[in-house]
């Protein structure tokens, strides 16, 4: 199995285009990751359509049970669930390609399916896998950069004031 790299110029593109991404594993629960990426994604201003069957509401959107059930049109379609998943979460996106104008299929970090992404790139899809739209939003942004993400190296402790230096010092 690989793991995709992509250009930063390709999933800049992405997010710069994409207003509203349909959510596909999305949950009302504060504590997954699914809720705070889109509680994320939603304050910087992306429309979000949730799909998860048995909820109504989250964070304030309506909640779909299905990509079939979406009124559209959407231009993202973002799967939160595990990579065996991925494959008929495609099959569905593609069922509904036409109908919801969708154009970027993204797969969440950890999310790897390559029959999945040949798939929906051959029905036209751009795919994503392995990638988190709101860490790359974060990370192309410079807004979590001081967190190290942007040297690839992950660090936890905020930067301080320049020391006399000149040099970043940290807690």
């Amino acid at each position: 199995m690989s793991y995709p790299n992509y250009p930063d110029a390709l999933i800049a593109r992405i997010l710069r285009s994409v207003k509203t991404i349909a959510m596909v594993g999305a949950s009302p629960n504060p504590s997954r990751p699914s809720y705070f990426a889109m509680k994320y994604l939603l304050d910087k201003g992306f429309k979000i359509v949730p799909i998860n069957p048995g909820q109504d509401e989250i964070l304030g959107q309506k909640v779909y049970p299905a990509l079939s059930t979406v009124p559209g049109p959407i231009d993202m379609i973002d799967i939160f669930r595990n990579s065996e998943a991925a494959l008929e979460v495609t099959k569905e996106a593609i069922a509904n390609k036409n109908r919801l104008d969708a154009k970027i299929l993204w797969m969440q970090l950890g999310v790897i399916n390559e029959d999945a992404a040949k798939l929906a790139e051959q029905a036209g899809f751009t795919v994503i896998m392995n990638r988190c739209p709101k860490i790359e939003y974060g990370r192309l942004s410079g807004e979590i950069g001081w967190y190290g993400v942007n040297r690839r190296t992950i660090d936890n402790r905020k930067p301080h004031a320049f020391n006399k230096g000149g040099s970043l010092t940290r807690g």
